[in-house]
């Protein structure tokens, strides 16, 4: 399970009016613990007005920079957003906790291969160090780039993804497109089926493309999937990160939940707790009820941050828009989404 350490912040810089970029300062010590892989996230941990508040950012550095990068957006009554971009300054520690998260890419120099991303909004992030890590450790190979927004002005990274452009010229192939504002070299709209197509049948037709990877909302992600699963596209070649997710169960559907209650045993880091919990509950829910140092950050079932092993019993999950159905098949719930629906369960937290 991932350990929060505390770490200074050594620059924090704007990106646009409502976003900022944050780069950690690592001590040696700490080096190989916050080593990543392009497309993981880190967790942010720090108390706002007396309250724990954790957040997961994507990091958007190159795996060879030597930097620890994210980036915040500022969103409405977003609790802490709206802190990073008015409050944190350099010089500030904030509990972080190691990399994580399993959408990644691995770069290998030995090979010459066409990678493809479809992102909108700060679903650029982690797509901004893995197009960075191919283009930096893959010299014959090649990144296309679909990046939605709604206006010029809104979009992250912009002036980073012209410089990749000038400096690797035909290995880099972005395409803007926004849905506010028309601008010069750019598509108007939104990321819909015409632009998968436009992409897959128009533009790089006869390319073959060995992976897509796809970040942003839900909705857009679905969209994508689907169309280039029309076209021919294998599921295992496209790889998703959701930023925002529909949240399909609400008090109105509580009836639809478990009832009755069951005897829980959770195992983290190596310790073993026994209680008794409802069955309405998450198990999350539960856990941290307990005073149980459970690791978690979204609790929306978008991250993977409370992944666990169920060992004995079963459990529920009311959404599910991470785990495989071969890793659901082994086990694996997000605790934060997960209703116990036997007499006992166990959990385990350290067998992930």
């Amino acid at each position: 399970m991932s350990q929060f350490h505390s770490l200074n912040i050594k620059s924090i810089e704007n990106v646009t009016d409502k976003s900022v970029a944050i780069t950690f300062d690592i001590p040696e010590h700490l080096k190989d613990t916050f080593s990543f892989k392009a497309g993981q996230y880190i967790t942010l941990k720090t108390a706002i007005n007396g309250e724990d508040v954790r957040r997961d950012y994507s990091i958007c550095s190159s795996q060879n920079s030597g930097h620890l990068t994210v980036a915040v957006k500022a969103v409405e009554n977003g609790t802490f957003s709206v802190y990073a971009n008015e409050k944190l300054k350099a010089g500030d520690a904030i509990e972080v906790a190691e990399p994580n998260g399993r959408f990644v890419f691995e770069a290998n120099d030995g090979k010459t291969r066409t990678i493809a991303a479809f992102a909108a909004g700060s679903g650029i992030t982690p797509i901004l160090s893995i197009a960075k890590t191919l283009l930096e450790d893959e010299p014959f190979s090649n990144f296309i780039l679909v990046y939605g927004n709604r206006t010029l002005a809104d979009s992250m990274f912009v002036s980073d993804l012209l410089e990749l452009k000038k400096t690797y010229g035909n290995r880099f192939h972005p395409h803007f497109i926004y849905s506010q504002s028309q601008e010069e070299d750019a598509l108007f709209g939104r990321i819909e089926k015409s632009t998968v197509n436009l992409i897959v049948k128009n533009k790089y037709k006869g390319v073959s493309i060995e992976k897509f990877y796809l970040c942003g909302p839900e909705q857009m992600i679905h969209t994508v999937k689907d169309v280039l699963v029309e076209n021919g596209v294998k599921e295992k070649a496209i790889s998703f990160e959701l930023f925002t997710a529909t949240v399909e169960v609400t008090s109105d559907s509580s009836t639809d939940l478990p009832s009755g209650s069951s005897k829980i045993k959770v195992l983290v880091d190596d310790e073993e707790f026994e209680f008794t919990m409802s069955q309405e509950k998450t198990i999350l829910e539960a856990t941290l009820k307990q005073d149980i140092d459970a690791p978690y950050s979204c609790q929306g079932g978008i991250c993977s941050s409370c992944i666990a092993k169920v060992t004995e019993g079963e459990a529920t999950m009311r959404q599910n828009n991470i785990l495989t159905d071969g890793e659901v098949a082994e086990g694996l719930i997000l605790t934060c989404q997960a209703h116990p629906t036997s007499d006992s369960i166990v959990v385990d937290y350290d067998d992930v």
